[in-house]
């Protein structure tokens, strides 16, 4: 296995010359694809469901116990939440936080980010409530979309039962969380039911799901961690569909149903001499999620790319703080959404990591896989957080 990992890093991967802790950055994609490869195995074997070993890994060992942070495990709208409460004295409601973590939908977990959660709101003096929202493929898209935006709904109504104030909630994404997070503030900018979201954090979002050729997704499309073929495997992953042309074609749904029901007329089965139809042969699934079609019109939609939904829903959003990583495919996206808030009158502050690559931040206080510029680029989220 690790001769595998090692031809396979090497061969599909480019770490650029000059870059501080590279051998770090080696040794943790290394890892990575061991536990993939592993993952991929057993899953063939059928000794787990997919992903399985990975979501494990992912999750890592907890931390010790935090006496400084008080922790509290609940469920809001049948979704398991955990919620972080600094045990220091408050004189009245503190900021709430609601935090979606990253994973592509398909990993990731509240154990996972317990770490950056405890330092998030203890660094802060916030609550802070994380979602664990059911992951794809078992709970389908947009399972993970819906989810959390009953929880949102539900802590923005109730926040004050948690000592929060309902004026001074914020909404922080990861990753795949960025494009909950993006994609929920869109949909409760106009609810008057509701107190205003005072603020949005994105944390190298993904925010768009249309364009794979952006200056990020070439300048780092070799870099490890998460590499453009990577970005389509995990999409593919998502939707639970077939990850070639060749497979879909195969699976019958190459063309959408209209189409097809044009030249049913011309193709059909029963036309064929009964001498031919004799030999039994398997059923072909014709599930409507393997239409190309299809995939491609849920890419292009707000839950999936907040990035490119019109106009209207760009006015009125709360201020936002957009982290970047210069090593990141996913990094354009980021720019490309703080000058599209910009020009609707959003104010944005905005922070680079130069040394960074996705998800790196995130690593922080996880031991080996911890890099030197961890702490700087989570600190200026809490800085930013403290001034609202």
């Amino acid at each position: 296995m690790l001769g595998w990992a090692l031809y396979y890093h090497f061969s599909t991967t480019k770490v650029p010359a000059g870059m501080s802790e590279s051998l770090k950055v080696r040794f943790l994609h290394i890892a990575l694809v061991m536990v993939f490869g592993l993952d991929y195995i057993c899953w063939k074997m059928g000794l787990c469901h997919r992903l399985a070993i990975v979501r494990l890994a992912v999750d890592g060992i907890p931390p010790l116990d935090d006496p400084r942070v008080s922790i509290k495990n609940d469920f809001f709208e049948g979704v398991p939440v955990r919620i972080y409460q600094p045990k220091r004295p408050s004189t009245g409601l503190q900021r709430g936080i609601l935090f979606f973590h990253g994973g592509c939908g398909l990993f990731g977990s509240i154990v996972a980010y317990e770490r950056l959660c405890r330092y998030i709101a203890r660094e802060s003096d916030s609550v802070l409530l994380s979602v664990g929202y059911h992951l794809a493929p078992e709970n389908p898209y947009p399972s993970q979309h819906n989810e959390c935006l009953d929880v949102a709904v539900n802590f923005m109504k109730n926040s004050e039962k948690y000592g929060v104030d309902p004026a001074r909630i914020i909404l922080y994404g990861d990753s795949f969380g960025s494009t909950l997070t993006a994609y929920i503030c869109q949909e409760l900018k106009s609810r008057t039911d509701l107190p205003k979201v005072r603020a949005q954090i994105l944390l190298y979002p993904l925010l768009q799901g249309v364009d794979c050729n952006l200056p990020s997704y070439q300048q780092n499309c070799f870099f490890p961690i998460l590499t453009r073929v990577q970005v389509i495997k995990f999409v593919t992953l998502y939707f639970e569909t077939p990850t070639s042309v060749i497979d879909i074609a195969i699976s019958g749904n190459l063309f959408p149903e209209s189409i097809q029901m044009k030249y049913r007329e011309q193709l059909r089965s029963d036309l064929i001499p009964p001498e031919f139809q004799t030999r039994n042969y398997p059923a072909v699934p014709t599930s409507p999620k393997y239409n190309i079609f299809s995939l491609l019109r849920e890419l292009q939609n707000r839950k999936l790319s907040p990035l490119l939904a019109e106009e209207s829903f760009f006015k009125g959003l709360p201020e936002a703080f957009i982290l970047t990583c210069e090593y990141d495919v996913l990094r354009d996206d980021g720019l490309l959404y703080k000058k599209r808030l910009e020009d609707n009158g959003v104010l944005v502050t905005w922070y680079h990591v130069e040394e960074g690559f996705h998800a790196s931040p995130a690593m922080l206080h996880h031991w080996l896989i911890t890099f030197s510029h961890c702490k700087r680029a989570m600190d200026s989220v809490v800085n930013y957080i403290k001034g609202l």
